[in-house]
């Protein structure tokens, strides 16, 4: 992949600077060279290799060994009730971002999780834009991802318009989505974002060395390069965002060891939601509290999916032969009565010693127990002992949407800027309609032997969101429905941190839906020849 150097970068004019190269920055880089505008995209981590399979489950621990593999380089810290415990999370830091390592898979949210309704109260009151203003992106993102799957029977929606057939599941799966719909469930073939040629290694949880899994690298980035109209700058930290009045000027950046300034007419934050807020809080040269601050709700309002992890025997020998892939989902429990649940799907794991291994290290790490990290080790012994019993097993996640509220949120690290860190509590509403989940998940699977795995709330720390959120009201949102921030006139941000809810389902269908929309919206702004200011919505 071809890149340009700072000197280049600093000398040349652009019509935007992309802050970050992930699925968001991706698509937002496409869809601006699409309508022609000059892009830069500036990117923390390497370039990479194109033939690249690191996974991110075995990572490397030294912070040189994790940026050459374009992983984040040092551990995060979480301050889980008060509890601070540092941990390698799963976020990217190299072209593509954390996408190249996610497990492709990309489901379209419900018209409840963007709309209010007196059937199912939005928590937030609704999104700043409907659902219907989404549809035509959700369609086209879709179609640039190449998503494969089956319609939703459970939706009431029309068929995204991109969906293409997937390939055939195995026996098991099969087998197991009959025994499923005898017991009055609705599962069909989970959503992925994968192009499926004869070479294709189904790489979900790791990079992918033949781009047949469309990430902001291959469905982004790639493409947007090979317009001629964009260009790449790698290992260049942004350091801080530089304004004058309502305008950003500038971004001061470290590149290799070098300070410089790059300037374009406007700029897109697409660091995700951890490293975008951070970075805006970082910007203190005109406010104590971080550029675009004025509500005081940068950084606030994070949340994460509750994963409830369950292990489920089929009943039927066809079922029990194996393997398993990541072929079901199902939305039967997606709401109840007053009450937001989630998605439940396959995770295409199988009830291995190292699996057991991994999931378990993750449910000590937001454990009473976190303090103690010598006694991880011994979490060894019943993986060993369960992945003997449990024989041949479905694993599956029941994803709960988190709500925002302004106490979970990123701060600065104040002993290294580069450790992204942030506070977390369990309020009592979600504690609650836990509970609720997973009688309802034992419910749903009576018929089945079933076993939830983790005892304690279990966050997905690869899905942050909401630390930037979007609304009309300046007093409570960092954005405008355009995802300009209220404060600065030529800022946009399009990754994950602009969603005011995190919906029941995979978040990256709606990332790059809205990258797509402001895309367009920018261009508009341009074609318009209007100031940074126009009303874009």
């Amino acid at each position: 992949m071809q890149t340009v150097c700072l000197s280049d970068a600093r000398s040349q004019s652009w019509d935007v600077i992309i802050i970050g190269a992930g699925l968001g920055g991706g698509l937002l880089g496409r869809r601006l060279t699409d309508h022609g505008l000059r892009v830069l995209f500036v990117e923390k981590g390497p370039a990479g290799y194109a033939m690249d399979s690191q996974t991110g489950q075995n990572s490397p621990v030294t912070s040189k060994a994790r940026q050459l593999r374009g992983m984040w380089p040092k551990q995060s810290e979480s301050r889980l009730g008060g509890i601070a415990t540092r941990f390698f999370g799963p976020y990217g830091s190299g072209v593509g971002g954390s996408s190249t390592f996610y497990a492709a898979a990309l489901e379209r949210p419900e018209r409840h999780d963007m709309d209010d309704s007196s059937e199912l109260p939005h928590p937030t009151g609704g999104w700043p834009v409907c659902f219907d203003a989404f549809q035509p992106y959700f369609d086209e993102a879709s179609a640039l991802l190449h998503l494969c799957g089956t319609p939703d029977p459970l939706s009431r929606e029309p068929v995204p318009k991109g969906l293409k057939p997937p390939i055939a599941a195995s026996d098991a799966d099969l087998a197991l989505m009959r025994e499923m719909e005898e017991s009055g469930l609705h599962p069909y073939r989970l959503h992925v974002a994968v192009k499926y040629p004869e070479t294709c290694r189904q790489c979900f949880g790791k990079k992918c060395p033949w781009s047949c899994k469309m990430d902001g690298r291959s469905a982004g980035v790639v493409p947007a390069l090979d317009t001629g109209h964009a260009a790449l700058l790698d290992n260049c930290d942004v350091r801080e965002i530089l304004q004058d009045g309502a305008q950003v000027t500038g971004l001061r950046v470290n590149c290799n060891g070098e300070e410089a300034t790059l300037q374009g007419t406007r700029y897109a934050l697409c660091a995700g939601s951890l490293g975008s807020a951070r970075l805006m809080l970082a910007s203190q040269s005109h406010s104590a509290g971080g550029c675009a601050n004025s509500s005081d709700w940068v950084g606030r309002g994070l949340m994460f999916h509750v994963d409830e992890v369950f292990v489920l025997w089929p009943k039927t020998r066809s079922a029990k032969t194996g393997p398993f892939g990541k072929a079901i989902s199902l939305r039967d429990l997606y709401t109840a009565p007053g009450k937001r649940f989630g998605l439940v799907q396959s995770i295409g794991l199988d009830v291995s010693y190292g699996n057991i291994v991994f999931y378990m290290g993750r449910i000590f790490d937001q454990s009473i127990l976190r303090r103690f990290r010598r006694l991880r080790g011994l979490i060894r012994v019943p993986a060993f002992i369960a992945s003997r019993v449990f024989g041949k097993a479905a694993v599956f996640v029941g994803m709960m949407e988190d709500f925002p509220y302004p106490e979970n949120r990123v701060v600065l690290n104040s002993e290294d800027p580069e450790v992204l860190t942030f506070e977390y509590s369990y309020h009592p509403e979600l504690l609650k309609r836990r509970k609720a989940f997973r009688r309802a998940l034992r419910k749903a699977f009576r018929k089945h032997v079933s076993f939830l795995v983790s005892l304690q709330p279990v966050l997905n720390f690869g899905h942050p969101l909401g630390t930037l959120r979007f609304g009309s009201d300046p007093a409570t949102s960092v954005l405008r429905p355009d995802c300009r921030t209220h404060d600065l006139n030529n800022l946009y941000v399009a990754d994950g941190s602009f969603m005011p809810s995190s919906m029941g389902v995979n978040p990256s269908l709606t990332i790059a839906a809205n990258a797509l929309r402001v895309g367009d919206l920018i261009a508009k702004a341009v074609n318009q020849k209007d100031a940074p200011d126009v009303a874009a919505e």
